[in-house]
């Protein structure tokens, strides 16, 4: 089974189902099934077919969606890209990913010549209109699904094949094409359906980015093989979360840190607002204990910390359902994955000591686009070795520790900036943190925190001593800066790399 043709049996099963509701209208399972088969009839008419490369530079919408499922109908491999990336970013993405064709919405067209220029062997640019001008001779949406035909058969598609090219954030040097195929994709997705127990009766929320992995798999094609009705909200806005999960009942909302932090700040929120919401899922970055716990005591839920990477497509652990949630744990491993803790030698370690964490499974990637050494690093004897550092617990629980790159090493001592960023959050003054290693000509490192304020009332000698009383010496902050905003990526996760070239100029 694959994505597509799981959405196939969907519309059989259920034709009259609704599918999702856009900007409060619904479209049933058979509907979207009929647009999904005329797109690809019409990229097929268009010569895009079997292993071409298509771009996505779209938002939440039923564009994207109808995008995604027609190309992997149609044997080509989607490449999905965040649209409010700069013409210089998509162009290289453009170009490494040897893309043949972008869809596009019709703001992104000032931008289009700019990528004709920098990626000349793009052979077409379909536009989706939103209500921009544009000129008679541009490709359309609408003008491909138009000319493509209902009763479409897809072509055969075998687990192995390339689905969907994600590109990583690239934290270190340029992003690497993590190349996932239906298999791992599919797997995912059943896994994930299977381990929440999503099914026809729950309603989701979708307003994480569907161009990145998290939203892909957990709020994307997890609930449309279980036959689930999604919510689709083209941006993250808590006044418009609160509204639709009250006026569709919905049951299931997914999000990063930073949106439980807004959800829970915004002055207008009414806890009765999420009574209908079964499950709260957590992803993306670790969650700070305090706010977790203070945004379930607020709104009577539970949130389930998971965790993932866009290799691993992307789950690998979940806090169980049937069993006690540990707050601060990314749980255990979900279905047909397994998840180990590792020595710089690849060894396993005992419950309770730090290492790299390491996964395997039918979701793992085969591999970075033509980028065979880096593959070679990342995949070892079958495991996708994360970099992140994490510890298990005695019962098979994983905490994340923090990236192995954000290690901070303070006079030969070890310091993970979560625990302080952890132990920061507990102050009542402190409404975001980042922590990040700067070099000193003493220690080799210390540690500097950026903090928001909740208000200007937050003392640093105050907090200093806050942090004393709950820190060793040595993991204090040497410096601490008042900042007005934490620099974010399209998901929400803060983007530490931009607070370190910040120190660095």
């Amino acid at each position: 089974m694959n994505l597509p043709d799981s959405l196939h049996e969907s519309a059989m099963k259920n034709r009259e189902k609704i599918a999702y509701y856009f900007m409060d209208d619904p479209t049933t399972y058979e509907e979207l099934n009929v647009s999904v088969n005329k797109f690809a009839s019409g990229l097929a008419k268009a010569g895009i077919g079997e292993g071409d490369h298509v771009a996505l530079l779209l938002g939440n919408s039923p564009h994207f969606i109808i995008s995604l499922y027609g190309i992997m109908r149609v044997g080509a491999t989607a490449i999905p890209i965040n649209p409010t990336y700069t013409p210089s970013e998509i162009a290289y993405i453009l170009k490494d990913g040897d893309v043949k064709a972008v869809i596009a919405l019709d703001q992104m067209i000032p931008y289009i010549e700019k990528l004709r220029m920098a990626a000349p062997k793009i052979e077409h640019y379909i536009i989706c209109e939103t209500g921009a001008e544009l000129n008679a001779e541009m490709e359309t949406f609408s003008g491909i699904l138009h000319s493509g035909d209902a009763d479409f058969t897809a072509v055969p598609i075998n687990s192995g094949d390339t689905a969907v090219i994600l590109y990583t954030s690239g934290t270190t040097g340029k992003p690497k094409g993590a190349m996932l195929t239906h298999g791992n994709l599919y797997s995912n997705a059943r896994d994930i359906r299977d381990y929440l127990k999503m099914g026809g009766e729950d309603t989701v929320i979708t307003t994480l980015p569907m161009f990145h992995v998290f939203s892909l798999t957990v709020v994307l094609n997890a609930p449309l093989i279980s036959g689930s009705t999604l919510i689709i909200l083209p941006k993250f806005s808590p006044k418009e979360i609160f509204r639709v999960a009250k006026n569709f009942k919905a049951t299931i909302f997914a999000g990063v840190p930073t949106m439980y932090n807004f959800l829970y700040q915004y002055p207008e929120s009414n806890p009765d607002d999420f009574s209908s919401i079964r499950l709260c899922i957590s992803g993306g970055a670790s969650m700070p204990v305090a706010l977790l716990k203070n945004f379930e005591e607020k709104f009577n839920v539970v949130i389930s910390e998971g965790y993932g990477l866009s290799e691993a497509s992307p789950v690998t652990s979940f806090n169980p359902l049937d069993r006690p949630r540990k707050p601060g744990s990314i749980g255990t491993s979900i279905m047909n994955v397994e998840n180990k803790v590792v020595d710089e030698a690849g060894n396993e370690l005992p419950a309770g000591e730090v290492g790299e964490l390491a996964v395997r499974g039918p979701n793992v990637m085969k591999g970075y686009y033509n980028m065979p050494e880096e593959t070679s690093k990342a995949i070892r004897d079958g495991w996708l070795y994360t970099g992140d550092l994490a510890k298990m617990d005695e019962e098979g629980y994983f905490y994340i520790v923090d990236r192995k790159k954000d290690l901070i090493i303070v006079g030969g001592y070890n310091v993970y900036p979560r625990e302080v960023e952890e132990v920061l959050y507990g102050h009542p003054g402190v409404l975001e943190a980042a922590v990040i290693g700067v070099p000193d000509a003493d220690q080799g490192e210390a540690v500097k925190a950026f903090i928001v304020p909740r208000d200007e009332k937050v003392d640093k000698a105050e907090l200093h001593q806050f942090l004393a009383e709950r820190l060793a010496s040595y993991k204090l902050p040497k410096s601490i800066e008042f900042i007005e905003e934490l620099p974010k990526n399209s998901t929400g996760k803060i983007m530490k790399r931009e607070l370190k070239n910040r120190i660095l100029q």
